[in-house]
């Protein structure tokens, strides 16, 4: 996500966060990988005040997740660092504010892949807005989340 906006951990808003955990915890509760490309086809990224903060917010229309109101980092730290295993795993990785983020808009259903198209629909077609601060407080309590999500689900393979 960070390369694909072009932006480093703290350059994106702490909410914006928030909102990607919460995506992450509402796909593995689906079984679904969570993809950058899904993810940006429900959300998009927008220059919050400052031209170099970027913060991110449902796309128009296709809301999948309601915005979380509180600081998701408060009295945290976020330490980034590449583990002995991968030591290459950050490089191209921006760790500096850039001076150039991609502000987009909402990737069109027509520009993906034929497997993130399948499962932008199978999303959509759940017609609900998932609470990210009910999943964030719920992330390590499961049975809570699949009762909340309604799991299992079964997602179409795309061939």
């Amino acid at each position: 996500m960070l390369t694909e906006l072009n932006v480093a951990p703290t350059q994106l808003h702490s909410n914006s966060w928030a909102f990607i955990r919460s995506f992450s915890i509402l796909c593995s509760q689906l079984d679904i990988l969570p993809i950058v490309e899904v993810f940006l086809y429900f959300s998009e990224a927008k220059h919050s005040g400052c031209q170099l903060w970027v913060s991110l917010n449902s796309a128009p229309g296709r809301a999948l997740l309601t915005l979380f109101q509180s600081f998701y980092f408060k009295g945290k730290f976020l330490k980034i660092r590449a583990n002995k295993g991968y030591p290459t795993l950050l490089d191209g990785f921006p760790l500096c504010w850039t001076r150039e983020p991609r502000f987009q808009m909402a990737r069109c259903l027509d520009d993906l892949s034929p497997q993130d198209q399948g499962v932008c629909e199978f999303l959509a077609n759940m017609k609900i807005v998932f609470d990210s601060s009910f999943l964030l407080n719920k992330e390590y309590l499961p049975g809570v989340l699949k009762a909340y999500t309604g799991t299992p689900h079964f997602l179409p393979l795309v061939t």
